[in-house]
C-alpha cells in the first residue's frame, strides 16, 4: 500500500491542507500590510545597516 492510500483512509485529513493554506494567506497578507504601511525611515535604516556598521564606532 502506498503512503497516499494511508492518508486517504484517515477521516478528516482534508482539513489540514485548508488550514495550512489559510495560515499562509493570513501571514502573507500581514507581512505585506506591514511592509506597505511601515515606517519608511526605519526600513531605510535597516537597509543601510551593513553599510553603516563601521560609521557608528
Amino acid at each position: 500500500m502506498k503512503f497516499k492510500n494511508y492518508l486517504e483512509s484517515i477521516t478528516g485529513i482534508g482539513i489540514y491542507p485548508l488550514i495550512s493554506l489559510i495560515i499562509f494567506v493570513v501571514f502573507f497578507g500581514l507581512v505585506t500590510l506591514y511592509v506597505m504601511k511601515g515606517n519608511k525611515k526605519h526600513f531605510d535604516e535597516l537597509s543601510n545597516l551593513p553599510i553603516n556598521e563601521n560609521d557608528n564606532n
